[in-house]
């Protein structure tokens, strides 16, 4: 019988010792795992801990320092000096284009570090570089590169180009005051479903909403200015018509809208009407903004228009709205 175990317990041996230094190597590849991750996160901790709000350009110190690392982990390439520079300015407005509730301020606020914050955790992805910021105060008109995104920015700034027609113009199904297939029907099918969403629940509140001008080319924009720059001076004329270009009517996403008690006409007059007052509580819940409010002229270099409606989407709507901002502040282009 020992004669039999004796072999048995030699055969058996080498798989158990074998066993056994493996485990131990699991064991320490585990622990040097568990301890690099943890190193990992105090470094992360000490690295990417993101200083309070509020910031911005012209602070200097290590909140700055703080900033400008945690936006260097997110791929943005910026020295990391504890100066809030033009070039700090710049990549936070990138950042906070691509995120539709935020402004694009430039500044280091609370909104902007939550957000970064869930970007760093990979909640948020951001491509660095590929935002969309308008510039600011441009010494002269530029034309945009994006005609086609939704959030454009087209103003005595920002120009369109010449021969941009948008390429999915439909016809909402809405009311007009008139009857015949005219381009001034059509806008882009995002925008046009919008508004017919919009007319529904205008419908419903018992009101008598009317569209009445939409899409309008380069080339028929021309000739609207050049008929009020006849009649009353391009100064004057630029004042309430757009320079051919400089019109949100070419991008597809405007409507301008009117009622029967204002005999379907483009008034200020609008705004004291029922269908006036609804649309300026409601039109953000449908994507909607009225583009040139009262108070702003100052920015929008035009006239108060209580019926000029300009599609960017629900998001941005709301955050216009709930600010009592126009578009060229939620931007970043003031």
């Amino acid at each position: 019988m020992k004669k039999l175990l004796l072999p048995l317990i030699l055969l058996i041996l080498p798989t158990i010792i074998m066993t056994s230094c493996t485990e131990a190597r699991d064991t320490n590849h585990l622990n040097e795992i568990d301890t690099s991750i943890k190193q990992k996160q105090h470094m992360t901790e000490n690295t990417l801990v993101l200083p309070e709000p509020i910031l911005k350009n012209g602070t200097n110190g290590e909140n700055v320092k703080k900033l400008q690392t945690a936006l260097n982990e997110l791929g943005y390439n910026i020295e990391v000096t504890g100066k809030f520079d033009k070039k700090l300015t710049a990549a936070l407005k990138d950042f906070q284009s691509q995120q539709p509730k935020l402004l694009v301020s430039g500044e280091y606020n609370q909104p902007t570090k939550d957000w970064l914050a869930k970007a760093i955790s990979g909640e948020f992805t951001i491509k660095p570089g590929k935002g969309s910021v308008p510039i600011s105060n441009p010494k002269e008109t530029v034309k945009v590169d994006k005609p086609s995104d939704i959030l454009v920015l087209v103003n005595k700034s920002h120009a369109l180009p010449v021969n941009y027609v948008p390429e999915d113009l439909i016809a909402p199904n809405v009311r007009f005051p008139f009857e015949k297939d005219l381009p001034k029907r059509y806008m882009r099918k995002e925008a046009a479903l919008a508004l017919e969403e919009l007319f529904k629940a205008s419908d419903k509140a018992g009101l008598d909403l009317f569209a009445q001008s939409g899409y309008r080319s380069y080339e028929r924009q021309d000739a609207i200015f050049a008929s009020y720059v006849a009649r009353d001076g391009e100064e004057a004329a630029n004042n309430y018509s757009a320079r051919p270009g400089e019109s949100e009517h070419q991008t597809g996403l405007t409507m301008d809208v009117t009622s029967p008690a204002v005999k379907y006409s483009l008034t200020t007059d609008f705004a004291n009407t029922e269908e006036g007052n609804w649309l300026k509580a409601h039109a953000h819940e449908y994507g909607f903004i009225i583009r040139y409010p009262k108070g702003k002229e100052h920015i929008t270099k035009y006239q108060y228009e209580p019926w000029h409606l300009r599609y960017v989407g629900s998001k941005v709507a709301t955050v216009i709205h709930a600010k009592g901002i126009t578009l060229e502040e939620y931007l970043g282009a003031v």
